[in-house]
């Protein structure tokens, strides 16, 4: 299983929503809380070629978007292939 990355901020109800995704799916990820921390939040928007709002997710080094875009994946029977490709 690829790396799963989540930037995200406490209080964000599409984080939370996102990260309740993968742990129900049993997807270990690692979370950089963004709030506050410039490094972080720029290391964010270059990663994901301009994305700002949170949460911004990658799976490897692939970006897949937002909350909305995790679940789009995942109704679309997408995202467990991309969950398990090695």
């Amino acid at each position: 299983m690829p790396p799963v990355t989540i930037y995200t901020k406490s209080w964000c109800p599409y984080c939370s929503a996102a990260k309740e995704l993968l742990a129900k799916k049993g997807v270990p990820f690692t979370e950089i809380e963004i709030t506050g921390k410039a490094a972080e939040r720029a290391e964010m928007i270059g990663r994901s070629g301009g994305g700002s709002s949170v949460p911004q997710i990658f799976i490897g080094e692939r970006h897949v978007g937002g909350c909305d875009d995790l679940y789009a994946l995942d109704r679309g029977g997408a995202l467990d292939p991309l969950l398990a490709a090695a």
